[in-house]
């Protein structure tokens, strides 16, 4: 099983992911991650391109966000 299908798997097909559901997947604090993101840093430069704004809320692509996980 992939990393993408565990993702999938794990929040019912969800192919965008709140922030709450991804500070979970990172072992961070919602709170945590946001400041990390405002950030110029390896993590923010490998989340960021995954992002999408859909009007005030922000979620973040499963696939791509495998792909970072799998790239470590």
């Amino acid at each position: 099983m992939t990393t993408e299908e565990t993702l999938l798997a794990r929040y019912a097909g969800a192919t965008l992911l709140s922030i709450e559901q991804l500070a979970e997947i990172l072992h961070r604090s919602k709170d945590g991650l946001r400041i990390s993101l405002v950030g110029d840093n390896d993590l923010s430069r490998k989340i960021l391109p995954c992002r999408v704004k859909l009007g005030r809320r922000v979620y973040f692509r499963t696939a791509d966000i495998a792909k970072v996980i799998d790239q470590g």
